[in-house]
């Protein structure tokens, strides 16, 4: 069976195929990056932005067939896989148009005479290893700043989304990107260990699982190169006494079941603070049972199917794990019989530690809503976490909301809204949500020398 496959997961169909490179190939896709890096980089900045731009306009142009596509391969409803195009265009555009400033020479205020700067350049070919959930702007996120950088990308995408990693290679030939300065490639996680460790290759950014960042980080800390993690995240929504409930409960729902809740920054539990948990509680689990899945092409449907049945059945294993020890599952709770990875938007409360729900991360439409009697039982609750990506403070007092972010181990905090993406804002957390930052000027700094320039005066 092939290692990488379309199986259209509103139907269980198996549509396409496509074998994974040989060894040979791997060395072959080494041996180009390599190669074309020596020519990137010593391109003019303006030339490597202008490819970007008509990448985004690209993106833009064939926005209809590139969300077709994420419908077919992950579930996607129409109207968030077009929403996931667009905000990629955007990414490319936003370093088109920022590089030249975020690679400007740093002058340095030094002691004694002469002067000293630092120089921003690139080191070389980097390893991204991309997920299912956003095929589109995972790859964006990291391509974007390392290719205006000047590195060269070679990219291995999920097994499940061959035909958008295809995608976005065509798009960027098209563009008139240089065909080996980004080389999509299906390759076994075995080569790609291979790949981590070969002396060419001088970085690895990986978006997915804690269990593939530990293996990712293991291979890179053996061969001293250098890596960025985005992990998993299970995001707190605390909502305090004073907040606009119906602004708080629709964020709550928009925050669980976008992308059908399989987002790393997905709003996943919900705090609430003192006697307005009842009412939070009755007017979230209506909302959330009113949300029934549906066919994923049809303009209409607003949740469609996860992503495959695997990720049914996980879902499924963490709620009966914990209704099975007592949690009740106010709404939803169990998969629907038939065809399709189709799963309930499902609200859960009673969770404890004993339960799986509390700590593991629920990459899916199921919500945990636990009651605190203060804002500092609901800090000491969110912080309660392997993880630290984002969380969400709904309240009136802005500045009480400042306050409590400080004490939030997360690597992103917003106030009166669920966690959004946008190029100017970076993106990471802490703990075992990951290492480094995309986005923004930080992403373009990641895969960076920076390098010292020191010019005595004579």
């Amino acid at each position: 069976m092939s290692n990488y496959a379309t199986t259209n997961p509103a139907t269980g169909e198996r549509v396409a195929e496509f074998p994974s490179l040989s060894d040979e190939d791997v060395q072959d896709v080494l041996k180009r990056s390599f190669t074309q890096y020596r020519e990137w980089r010593a391109v003019p900045l303006a030339e490597r932005a202008a490819i970007l731009s008509r990448v985004a306009e690209l993106h833009r142009e064939r926005s209809d067939e590139l969300a077709a596509m994420l419908t077919l391969e992950v579930g996607k409803t129409t109207a968030e896989a077009k929403g996931e195009v667009a905000l990629v265009a955007s990414i490319y555009d936003y370093y088109a148009d920022n590089a030249e400033r975020f690679l400007r020479e740093e002058p340095l205020d030094v002691k004694g005479t002469g002067r000293a700067v630092v120089r921003t350049e690139p080191i070389g070919p980097l390893i991204g290893i991309m997920p299912w959930n956003f095929p589109y702007y995972q790859v964006a996120r990291f391509a974007a700043p390392n290719i205006a950088l000047g590195n060269t990308v070679i990219l291995k995408h999920s097994r499940n989304c061959p035909q958008s990693a295809l995608a976005i290679e065509s798009v960027f030939r098209d563009a008139g990107l240089p065909a080996d300065v980004y080389i999509n490639a299906f390759a076994t996680s075995g080569q790609i260990a291979t790949m981590i460790a070969d002396p060419r290759v001088q970085g690895v950014s990986l978006t997915g699982s804690e269990k593939a960042g530990s293996a990712v980080a293991e291979v890179a800390g053996r061969h001293l190169k250098k890596y960025v993690l985005e992990l998993g995240g299970s995001d707190p929504f605390i909502v305090l006494p004073d907040a606009n409930l119906d602004k708080a409960v629709a964020g709550a729902v928009s925050g669980r079941m976008y992308n059908g809740g399989q987002a790393c920054t997905a709003s996943k539990r919900f705090i609430i603070v003192g006697d307005i948990y009842d009412e939070f509680l009755k007017r979230y689990t209506d909302a959330m049972s009113r949300i029934t899945p549906g066919d994923p092409t049809d303009a209409k449907t607003t949740f469609g199917p996860l992503s495959s049945q695997s990720a049914v059945k996980e879902i499924d294993e963490l709620v009966q794990d914990a209704v099975t020890k007592g949690a009740t599952a106010y709404t939803g709770g169990a998969g629907p019989d038939g065809p399709g990875a189709y799963y309930p938007a499902t609200v859960l409360t009673g969770v404890t530690s004993q339960m799986r729900a509390y700590s593991e991360e629920i990459f899916g439409p199921a919500a945990v809503v636990f009651h605190v009697d203060s804002p500092e039982a609901a800090i000491d609750l969110a912080n309660d976490s392997p993880y630290g990506l984002s969380s969400s403070i709904y309240t009136a007092d802005v500045d009480y909301a400042q306050q409590l972010a400080d004490q939030l181990e997360t690597g992103m905090v917003w106030i009166n809204s669920i966690s959004r993406s946008a190029p100017d804002l970076p993106f990471g957390g802490v703990k075992r949500s990951g290492v480094g930052r995309e986005l923004a000027q930080y992403g373009i700094n990641e895969f960076a020398n920076k390098k010292l320039v020191r010019i005595p005066k004579a």
